[in-house]
């Protein structure tokens, strides 16, 4: 006894025949069916080419459309016809040209003689089904679909719409239970046969004509009627992505496919020429292997999947760019912004490389150009110091740049005079590492050589700013790590808030901070802020700063000291 294979070929003739030749010469007879819209010319073409073969027939051509009935019509004419010319066959292989045999066939002959009265085809409840894609599961088989999914999507859709609106609902035929899986199945010549030659055929083939994608269900569900024994496994491996589109198998699948230890795969590139050379060798070159398993290589699925789905972690690319709020990870790697500090003390950015031992930039989203560390106008991934460029997408700058810097970790100091435009950004990245010292603003404004009513203006504009990015920062959606001072808390004690931020950027640093950054002169500073409130503008954001940072006059009639009981 043998295996008989029907192909289901409409495009890559060629490669369609050097599969069959492979087959029959094994000895295995071979029904082929042809999309009816292929060009005759094409068609006679593969008929000559394999007229030297007497166990290769053509059957009755049918023109197929994904997911109608056609495809089920042109399996049942073409079964009919294997089982009637080839008597030996006790196994019928339903395959596709673009099919490939990862074993030779020998062992699947063999494989099949040890499991005479097994069928081998998916064939689940729709209840258990997880993969279906579009919505319908149940419904595929209770409401009616005379419109090609693909060709005609509207009315497929609409006809959809108005068949739930109304509720109306087909009759499933008795003594069927509806089962999915895949198309591609290995049936005994019994449970075929009985499938073919059912007195009750007609009515369950004018049933199935209007479900959806009945290639998947028609054989699945009849299979169920009459089998002694199915394995609900398919024998060719068959990978689909996250959208339901088959995977497409190229020469780098070499070993990925030997590794599944099935016996026909697809869906094979046509111009996979190392795989067909491979695969289609004689048996004596190919190792046996052992059971079909294609969970081996689901793990790797699985990551390809993902991948495709979700990205990689902070990258933004031209051939994947996710829907805002569905990245996976806004930016790749942790970050610090430093909102303040550069005002409040001299030199903070070459203090604060020395103390995380890594570069730090200044003001990257500053108005006249980005100041990259050491001065630089071409940084990593050739991004330039043009604010121009940078303002075009502040927020593909911002994860360009701490992609193309991936290992390092980046610094960068913030202020309202910048763009604003990536405060949200920020304050819901869970890699951002946000400290604000608020006010510090003020500093260049005391010593800037300008009519105090132009200060006054910009003062106003510079703590409107300043208060929108604190109140972004104290929303119920950020995710970014927040520490907020006021100028007034901090300048009481800096150390201990600056040893906290080094400690979150190095956190395997033992080493304590020695050395504090040299703060700005704010002699005067507590005057200014009075005299802005003189002139009607109300500074809030610096904290109860009253005269904190002016000389104290020295008190030369102190008496000694002395102790009150």
């Amino acid at each position: 006894m043998t295996v008989g294979f029907i192909m289901m070929c409409h495009t890559a003739l060629d490669r369609a025949a050097q599969v069959a030749r492979f087959m029959a010469e094994a000895g295995c007879p071979v029904v082929i069916h042809v999309d009816k819209r292929v060009r005759h010319r094409s068609y006679d073409k593969l008929v000559a080419a394999l007229s030297d073969i007497d166990t290769i027939s053509f059957s009755e051509r049918f023109a197929c459309d994904w997911g109608t009935w056609s495809l089920v019509a042109a399996t049942q004419a073409a079964s009919e016809q294997m089982l009637a010319r080839n008597k030996a066959v006790r196994h019928v292989f339903l395959s596709s040209g673009s099919c490939l045999p990862l074993r030779p066939l020998p062992e699947l002959i063999a494989y099949l003689d040890a499991r005479p009265t097994t069928d081998f085809i998916e064939s689940v409840t729709t209840a258990d089904v997880g993969w279906t894609i579009g919505g319908l599961d149940v419904e595929r088989f209770t409401l009616r679909f005379p419109f090609s999914w693909r060709k005609q999507r509207k009315a497929f859709d609409f006809y959809v719409r108005l068949q739930r609106r109304f509720g109306f609902k087909r009759r499933i035929p008795e003594g069927l239970d509806p089962h999915l899986g895949s198309q591609w199945w290995c049936l005994t010549r019994q449970t075929l046969s009985a499938i073919l030659e059912d007195p009750n055929r007609k009515a369950y083939d004018r049933y199935f004509r209007r479900v959806w994608i009945p290639d998947e269900s028609y054989f699945q569900t009849l299979a169920r009627i009459y089998s002694t024994r199915i394995e609900s496994r398919s024998l060719t491996l068959s990978k689909f992505d996250y959208q339901g589109k088959p995977h497409t198998f190229y020469d780098d699948h070499l070993q990925l496919l030997r590794r599944s230890d099935c016996f026909m795969a697809r869906k094979i590139w046509p111009k996979a020429d190392r795989l067909y050379r491979a695969f289609l060798s004689p048996s004596s070159e190919q190792a046996a292997r052992a059971e079909p398993n294609p969970g081996k290589i689901d793990r790797l699925f699985a990551k390809a999947a993902e991948r495709r789905v979700r990205g990689r972690a902070g990258l933004y690319m031209q051939s994947r760019y996710p829907v805002q709020d569905h990245e996976n990870g806004k930016t790749c790697a942790r970050y610090s912004v430093f909102h303040g500090f550069s005002d409040l003390f001299e030199n903070f950015d070459i203090w604060l490389s020395k103390a995380i031992g890594g570069r730090v930039h200044g003001h990257v989203f500053g108005p006249g150009r980005v100041e990259f560390s050491g001065g630089e106008k071409i940084f990593n991934g050739a991004l330039t110091d043009s604010a121009a460029l940078r303002d075009y997408n502040p927020k593909s700058f911002l994860t360009n740049l701490i992609w193309n810097t991936r290992g390092e970790h980046q610094c960068f100091q913030f202020g309202p005079r910048d763009n604003q435009d990536c405060n949200w950004f920020m304050a819901t990245d869970p890699n951002a590492q946000i400290s604000v010292v608020s006010g510090t603003w003020a500093i260049p404004l005391m010593r800037q050589n300008s009519n105090f009513s132009e200060i006054r203006r910009e003062a106003a504009r510079l703590q409107k700013i300043e208060k929108e990015h604190l109140d972004i920062l104290g929303t119920m959606y950020v995710k970014a790590r927040v520490r907020v001072w006021t100028m007034a808390e901090f300048i009481e004690n800096p150390m201990e808030p600056l040893q906290a931020i080094i400690d979150e950027i190095r956190p395997r640093a033992t080493r304590r901070l020695t050395e504090a950054p040299r703060m700005v002169d704010l002699t005067g500073f507590g005057q200014f802020l009075q005299n802005l409130k003189n002139q009607g503008m109300q500074p809030t954001v610096m904290g109860d700063f009253a005269n904190v940072g002016e000389p104290q006059p020295a008190d030369r009639d102190r008496g000694r000291p002395y102790i009150v009981r």
